[in-house]
């Protein structure tokens, strides 16, 4: 791969992270489905709670790792369907290791509002997208998700 194709595959990267935070605050599945490979694994797990309290203000929402792009939507879909949010990524730390694969760490901020009748009133949340990449077809998509908090605040 020459320089060019390096910082191509970069952009692409970025794009592809533009892509999957406006597919989760637009609720666009079709777009969510072009992010992810089939057999996309994502970990939120912890990722509604505050490390520096213990505190889980999405206990049902963040339990499991989704497995597959079907689950993965399915489940992010259902979480967040009466939710406004606005996800953030920015400062990507992008690794080529070869070809058609790739890592990355990403600094996330996200802003989360709850329908009326919730507990709290939304989150505000800071940590870190630490994610795989697969170039299929000619396009990269995301192969693994783990997000990892910083802070959680109920607002």
């Amino acid at each position: 791969m020459d320089n060019n194709q390096r910082l191509m595959a970069i952009e692409s990267i970025r794009i592809l992270k533009a892509q999957y935070c406006r597919a989760i605050d637009t609720k666009d599945r079709e777009l969510l489905k072009k992010v992810f490979t089939e057999d996309v694994e994502c970990d939120y797990r912890g990722g509604a709670t505050d490390p520096s309290s213990g505190i889980d203000l999405m206990p049902a929402a963040t339990e499991n790792v989704l497995r597959g792009s079907r689950e993965a939507i399915e489940a992010l879909s259902q979480a967040l369907a009466s939710v406004v949010s606005a996800h953030q990524a920015y400062l990507p730390e992008i690794e080529l290791l070869s070809d058609t694969t790739a890592k990355a760490t990403w600094a996330m901020h996200d802003d989360l509002r709850f329908p009326k009748g919730a507990s709290i009133k939304g989150m505000v949340g800071y940590g870190y997208y630490h994610e795989t990449y697969e170039q299929q077809g000619g396009s990269w998509r995301i192969k693994t998700l783990r997000l990892s908090r910083l802070s959680v605040d109920a607002v």
